[in-house]
C-alpha cells in the first residue's frame, strides 16, 4: 500500500505483469540454448584418443599429436603402480594374482572409437595386466646373491647392452644404425626414410634389463622426435617386426600410450600395400605415393612376394586390431593365410615366393632359412597367442612340419641333423643361420603335439640345436657362418668366403633359449656364454659392436654395423637365457620374430581380434 502513495507510481496492470514473465522465460530460454551449443562445440576438444572409421587409413586425432608432442603429459600410473624395475614383494606377487586380491594398478588406455560411433570403444589396460600369470619382469631367484654365478653372467649381458645403446647413442642418435668402426649413424633404403630403428627395437630389452635412465632417453626420442611423414620406400616386413612389433611390446610392457598410437598410425600406413587381386601384399610400400611396391631397382625377387615377408604378419595385427577396435587389420592377415591355405603345395611344401596377382608360386623353392622362415614360426605362435583358440594354424603347423621332415630332414655321415633346402626337386644339402631357429620353434611346438610325438619333436628341435651348435664350435672364432654345408667330409661348415661372415645374429641363441626353458638342461648355458664370451673377444669395438667378415679367422676384419636387431634379440635371448623362467613367462608371451613379445590372449571370451 505503501509504493501506490509514493510519487509516480502506479500499480501494474495484469497484462503487463504477463509480458515480464514472458520476457525472463525467453531470456533464460535463449541463455540455455546456447550454453548448451557451446558445449557441443567445446566437447571434441575433451574426447579421449579415438580413430577414424576402420574402411579409412588409421590416422590419430589432435589429442595423440599434442601428446606425441609432449604438450599432454602421457598417462601415468597410479600411485600403487611400481615405477621401472620395481616389483611386487616376492613372496606375495603371485599369491595375490592367483587369489584375486589387490593387484598392481596401472592406467586406463584412451578410448577409441569404431565402426558405430555412439559407442566408445577402449582397451582395458588394468584388465590386461591383471591377467597375466606372472609379474612382467619376473621373480629372479638369484637376486640377493651377490656370488650368483648365473647372476653374474646376467649382469655382464646387461652391460654389453648397456654399453651398446650408450655408443648408438653418442655417434647415431636418431639413425638406424650404430657403424662403430667409423662412428656415425647409417641410415639406409630399408625402412623408407623412418629413422631410429635401433631405438625402436631396444625398448623392450631396456626394459626388461631394467636400464632405466636408456629406456626413458629412448621413449623420450620416440615422443618427440619420431616422425611417420616420411615419403621413401620400405619394406613391409621390416617395418612390422622392428617397429610395429617394438611400440606394440613397449606398449605392453609399460602401459604408455604414445607407443599404442604410433603403432596403430604406422600400422595404418602399411595397408595400401594389400591393395592387390589377391590381397597378398606386395614386398613394400611406397610411402609418398601411399601404395605398394616391389622394391627398389636393385630387387631382383621380380613381381612376386616373398613367404616369410606375407606370413609375419599374423601376430602384429591381431593386436593392431586388439589395440584399435579396428578389424581392417585381422582381416587383412586372415585372407593371406585363407590363400596360402587353398594354394596347392608341391609335396605339401610351401614354396618361397608366390604372385600377388595370381596367387600362384613362382619359383620352386622351399627353405626353412631365409624367405620362408618366420612363416613356420608364426604358425605355431599364432595358436599360442590366441590362447589355443585358433586351430587353423595349429593344422597347418603341422602339417607343413610333416612335409619338412618327410622332404628337407637330414642326417650327415657324421651323424648331425640338418634341415636341408629344395630347388625344383633337387635338395641341397646346406642351411644357412637363420634355420637355426627352427631348434626353438619346434621345441615351442613339441608341447602342443600329439602326446605320441612330444618326445620325438623334443629330440628333433634337439638335433637340430645341437647342429647349429656345431656350426659356431668348428670355427676359429667360436660363431657360425652365415651359410654352412654338408658335403663331403665338410660339415657344418661354410665353403665361399663369402658365406663365412657373421652379422650379430640371433637365431642360435634363440634356440638356446627355448631348449633351456624347455628342459634345463645346464649345457645350454654352457654353450650361451660361449657366445657371450666370443661375442666380447671378436666382435666388440671401441664404440660398440660389429659384424665380422670371417669367423674362420682369429684376427676377423669388422663390417662396422651393430644391427638393430643384436639389441632387439641377440642381447635380449642371452639375457633371458640366463634368466627364470617366469621372466617373460611363454604362458603370458610370445616374441614375434624380432624378439619382440607380444602378449597371450587371456581373456574369457573371444576377443576381437582373435573370435
Amino acid at each position: 500500500m505503501l509504493l501506490w502513495k509514493v510519487s509516480g507510481f502506479q500499480q501494474p496492470s495484469v497484462r503487463r505483469l504477463r509480458l515480464q514473465r514472458k520476457f525472463h522465460f525467453l531470456l533464460c530460454l535463449s541463455g540455455l540454448v546456447t550454453l548448451c551449443f557451446g558445449a557441443l562445440f567445446l566437447l571434441p576438444l575433451f574426447l579421449p584418443l579415438r580413430l577414424q572409421q576402420p574402411d579409412q587409413e588409421v590416422v590419430a586425432d589432435v589429442s595423440s599429436h599434442l601428446l606425441a608432442r609432449g604438450m599432454v603429459p602421457p598417462p601415468k600410473p597410479a600411485p600403487a603402480a611400481p615405477a621401472l624395475g620395481e616389483h611386487e614383494p616376492r613372496s606375495q606377487s603371485r599369491i595375490l594374482r592367483k587369489k584375486g586380491g589387490a593387484r598392481r594398478t596401472w592406467p586406463t588406455i584412451a578410448a577409441v572409437r569404431p565402426k558405430n560411433k555412439s559407442v566408445l570403444f577402449s582397451f582395458d589396460f588394468n584388465a590386461f595386466r591383471s591377467r597375466l600369470c606372472h609379474p612382467v619382469l619376473g621373480a629372479r631367484a638369484d637376486e640377493k646373491s651377490s656370488r650368483s654365478p648365473v647372476r653374474a653372467q646376467r649382469e655382464k649381458i646387461k652391460e654389453m647392452m648397456k654399453f651398446a645403446w650408450q655408443n648408438y647413442k653418442r655417434y647415431a642418435m636418431g639413425q638406424n644404425e650404430l657403424r662403430p668402426l667409423t662412428k656415425d649413424g647409417y641410415q639406409g633404403k630399408l625402412f623408407g626414410g623412418l629413422g631410429g630403428a635401433t631405438v625402436i627395437d631396444s625398448l623392450d630389452t631396456l626394459f626388461l634389463m631394467e636400464l632405466k635412465e636408456e629406456f626413458r632417453e629412448a621413449k623420450a626420442w620416440v615422443e618427440e622426435s619420431f616422425h611417420l611423414n616420411v615419403s621413401g620406400v620400405a619394406s613391409l616386413f621390416e617395418v612390422n617386426i622392428r617397429y610395429i612389433g617394438g611400440l606394440l611390446s613397449a606398449f605392453y610392457l609399460t602401459g604408455e600410450e604414445v607407443f599404442r598410437v604410433k603403432a596403430i598410425e604406422l600400422g595404418g600406413k602399411l595397408l595400401p600395400a594389400f591393395k592387390t587381386p589377391t590381397g597378398i601384399p606386395m614386398r613394400c610400400i611406397n610411402f609418398k605415393s601411399r601404395s605398394g611396391s616391389f622394391g627398389w631397382d636393385w630387387n631382383t625377387m621380380g613381381d612376386s612376394s616373398v613367404l616369410a615377408e606375407i606370413g609375419s604378419l599374423h601376430l602384429e595385427f591381431l593386436h593392431l586390431t586388439e589395440l584399435s577396435g579396428k578389424q581392417v587389420f585381422a582381416k587383412k592377415i586372415r585372407n593371406i593365410r585363407k590363400v596360402l591355405r587353398n594354394t596347392d603345395k608341391p609335396f605339401g611344401l610351401y614354396p618361397n615366393f608366390i604372385s600377388p596377382l595370381s596367387g600362384k608360386w613362382e619359383q620352386q623353392h622351399v627353405s626353412v632359412g631365409g624367405l620362408g622362415d618366420s612363416f613356420y614360426e608364426y604358425l605355431i605362435k599364432s595358436w599360442l597367442m590366441s590362447a589355443k583358440i585358433d586351430l587353423e594354424a595349429k593344422t597347418m603347423y603341422y602339417k607343413a612340419l610333416e612335409a619338412i621332415e618327410t622332404n628337407l630332414l637330414k642326417v650327415s655321415p657324421g651323424g648331425l641333423t640338418y634341415i636341408a633346402e629344395w630347388k625344383g626337386g633337387t635338395v641341397v644339402n646346406k642351411m644357412n643361420h637363420l634355420a637355426c631357429f627352427a631348434g626353438g620353434m619346434i621345441a615351442l611346438g613339441a608341447e602342443e603335439a600329439e602326446e605320441t610325438e612330444r618326445a620325438h619333436y623334443r629330440e628333433l628341435a634337439a638335433q637340430i640345436t645341437k647342429t647349429c651348435h656345431e656350426s659356431y664350435a668348428r670355427s676359429d672364432t667360436k660363431l657360425g657362418p652365415e651359410v654352412f654345408w654338408f658335403v663331403s667330409s665338410r660339415e657344418a661348415m661354410a665353403i665361399y668366403g663369402r658365406e663365412s661372415s657373421y652379422t650379430l645374429r640371433p637365431e642360435v641363441v634363440e634356440s638356446y633359449m627355448y631348449l633351456w626353458r624347455q628342459t634345463h638342461d645346464p649345457l645350454y648355458r654352457e654353450w650361451g656364454w660361449e657366445v657371450v664370451v666370443a661375442l666380447e673377444k671378436y666382435c666388440l669395438t671401441e664404440a660398440g659392436f660389429s659384424g665380422i667378415r670371417d669367423v674362420y679367422s682369429s684376427t676377423p676384419s669388422h663390417d662396422n654395423k651393430q644391427q638393430s636387431f643384436f639389441l632387439a634379440e641377440t642381447l635380449k635371448y642371452l639375457y633371458l637365457l640366463f634368466s627364470d623362467d617366469d621372466v617373460l613367462s611363454l604362458e603370458d608371451w610370445v616374441f614375434n620374430t624380432e624378439a619382440h613379445p607380444l602378449p597371450v590372449n587371456h581373456s574369457d571370451s573371444s576377443s576381437r581380434a582373435w573370435g
